[in-house]
């Protein structure tokens, strides 16, 4: 333990920041773990579970804010190409094993499965899916966003049982736009500086995701908080006709009214199939 992290926790109680406080506890069990002394660790994780007891909120579900929303996640297959779903693997396997790879960043046009990943990875890991409000955080008045913003990590890094959410930023390119581009305003330019220091602060407990289309107008400073950054643009010619394929069998298992002789099941169209998450 280095002589800065005992000064961060005694700043944080003073300050009674109990999630920044709680973050760098955290980090410090972390630090004993890979050091060899896994006991202690394990001690310093059951005091802080101990006292998150004692706070009014459950793993997220009770929370009254304004800028998120809770979402029923439905269990269904979610078809594919091998690439991707193999790098989707690598994200489970890397929250499973809780090695401090908490933030990604899903990219690529609309409709290539970035959002419905996250809320399928939520539902394998058994998470609740919590998505950002951006209606509520943007705020015309000149500052008020990014003081919104600041409010927003406030409220996610004070979660009583962090490991049982995920927070997801659907089309977070409202907030992240690149600062230097001559197409955005002054006040998005802060908002984007604010949403830069609060992912710093983020506490590792917290699964973060990020959704965009607009990934090449991304602030590079922005890309490289993330851990993980993976691109949904990468079908080819076939992958689409499996997904498309694995689609309209869903569908047919479901409407009596769509028969096998429907041209999407003929056989020079049904050629393998797209690869799936599981259920």
């Amino acid at each position: 333990m280095k002589k800065k992290d005992v000064l961060n926790l005694i700043r944080y109680h003073t300050e009674h920041n109990d999630a920044a406080f709680r973050n760098e506890a955290y980090n410090i069990a972390k630090e004993f773990d890979h050091a060899g002394d896994s006991q202690l660790a394990a001690y310093i994780i059951a005091l802080l579970s101990d006292a998150n007891t004692l706070v009014p909120q459950s793993a997220g579900s009770d929370i009254k804010s304004e800028f998120l929303e809770k979402k029923t996640v439905i269990k269904t297959s979610l078809p594919l190409p091998e690439t991707i779903a193999d790098d989707i693997q690598g994200v489970l396997n890397a929250i499973e094993r809780n090695i401090g790879i908490h933030k990604f960043l899903f990219h690529g046009p609309a409709g290539t499965g970035k959002t419905e990943s996250v809320k399928q990875i939520s539902s394998i890991m058994q998470r609740e899916l919590y998505v950002v409000n951006f209606n509520s955080v943007i705020d015309s008045r000149l500052g008020q966003t990014a003081k919104n913003i600041t409010k927003l990590f406030a409220e996610i890094n004070s979660f009583t049982h962090p490991d049982q959410t995920v927070v997801l930023f659907d089309e977070i390119d409202a907030l992240a736009l690149d600062r230097i581009d001559s197409h955005d305003i002054r006040e998005m330019g802060r908002a984007t500086s604010a949403l830069l220091r609060q992912m710093d602060e983020l506490s590792e407990q917290i699964i973060l995701f990020a959704t965009t289309n607009l990934f090449s107008k991304f602030d590079k400073a922005f890309i490289r908080r993330f851990d993980a950054v993976i691109d949904f643009g990468r079908y080819t010619r076939k992958d689409l006709i499996d997904v498309a394929t694995s689609i309209m069998n869903d569908y047919a298992k479901r409407f009596s009214f769509i028969g096998k002789k429907h041209p999407s099941f003929q056989k020079d169209s049904f050629q393998g199939g797209a690869t799936t998450l599981p259920r």
